[in-house]
């Protein structure tokens, strides 16, 4: 693990799959999105395993399970085993599990991905809040879950039965856009109760412990589109991130990122893991990237030519830089829209 999570754009003199032993790769924007593979994933993972990085699959969604996500994987002509996948399903089946007794009931409100990995901790999943369950447990479980699902957990939660969920993300990138994903849905059984749940998934620890006990990672690299789960979970965890600009991050966003959101590199797509990371340097008032420098005043400004990318690491350097510890509020409106962005 790195020795200390770094908050501003870094550079690396060698490609990311040499200068890490494994990638801990989001699945959602960032391999695929709405089921069909992101444009340069499937060539990018398979040349970087070639050279020898260890490829782990972690995501929050605990609707299927890891051999039909292993499957799905293979089919788009990357292939995986199931013990390459690490779900939140299987980060709160443990964690329910080390507060319950063994063979405990659990009222499973979700898909097959959470009655698998409860099963796997020797706990027995039931569908009703008159079954007696010892916990309750919320993931995602797609757009067909009905009303009476919620109301279900609602009436084991206002009981008391303790309340897990597998993760909180509020939306999740499907085929035709943004869509709702369990954290609105955790949300509909917190308002009607006044609960808080025990939460397993990325950005909290009990996901990152699931993935390094599973992969054995000794110098892992979170790979991410999402600056809440995916980026604050290796800030959480003490180790480097890549953010792709694939899924639900784009450059306004970065650049307004608080520290816990701000990632190690910055690159388009997963080709990015397989160059080096152009080195940002201070110039002055500001910070160099490739042909840009960005200086931080009551306004963003941006001098240069060349690359996108270079252009916004140079950016979120100046702004991260100027706003210290907490979340960049000066107007980037104009340097973003040389951009592009």
């Amino acid at each position: 693990m790195s020795e200390g999570v770094r908050t501003r754009p870094e550079g690396s003199g060698r490609p990311l799959s040499e200068a890490y032993d494994t990638a801990l790769l989001d699945l959602d924007g960032v391999v695929y999105a709405g089921g069909n593979a992101i444009a340069h994933a499937v060539e990018s993972l398979e040349r970087a395993r070639a050279g020898g990085m260890h490829l782990a699959y972690v995501t929050n969604n605990a609707l299927r399970t890891p051999d039909v996500v292993a499957d799905h994987l293979t089919e788009l002509g990357i292939p995986t085993g199931a013990d390459d996948v690490i779900t939140s399903a299987q980060a709160v089946a443990r964690l329910i599990s080390e507060q319950v007794p063994a063979g405990a009931r659990v009222l499973v409100i979700g898909g097959e991905g959470l009655r698998v990995a409860l099963r796997e901790r020797g706990l027995t999943p039931v569908e009703s809040a008159d079954d007696d369950p010892a916990a309750v447990v919320q993931g995602y479980g797609g757009p067909d879950l009905t009303w009476s699902r919620f109301a279900e957990a609602s009436y084991a939660v206002a009981r008391g039965v303790p309340w897990f969920a597998s993760n909180t993300d509020l939306t999740i990138p499907s085929g035709r856009g943004i869509a709702p994903g369990n954290g609105a849905a955790v949300e509909v059984v917190r308002i009607a109760t006044g609960a808080e749940p025990q939460v397993a998934g990325k950005p909290l620890p009990p996901m990152h412990r699931e993935t390094i006990l599973r992969t054995g990672a000794e110098r892992p690299l979170v790979v991410g589109d999402r600056l809440d789960t995916d980026i604050e979970g290796a800030f959480n965890g003490g180790v480097d991130s890549l953010l792709v600009l694939t899924g639900v991050t784009d450059g306004p966003k970065l650049l307004a990122a608080p520290p816990q959101h701000r990632p190690t590199y910055v690159d388009a797509d997963l080709r990015g893991l397989l160059t080096g990371q152009p080195e940002i340097t201070r110039e002055g008032d500001g910070f160099r990237c490739g042909g840009w420098t960005a200086t931080a005043a009551d306004r963003l400004e941006l001098e240069g030519d060349g690359e996108t990318l270079d252009g916004l690491r140079a950016l979120c350097a100046a702004a991260w830089t100027a706003a210290g510890d907490g979340s960049c509020e000066l107007d980037g409106e104009k340097a973003l829209a040389r951009l592009g962005l």
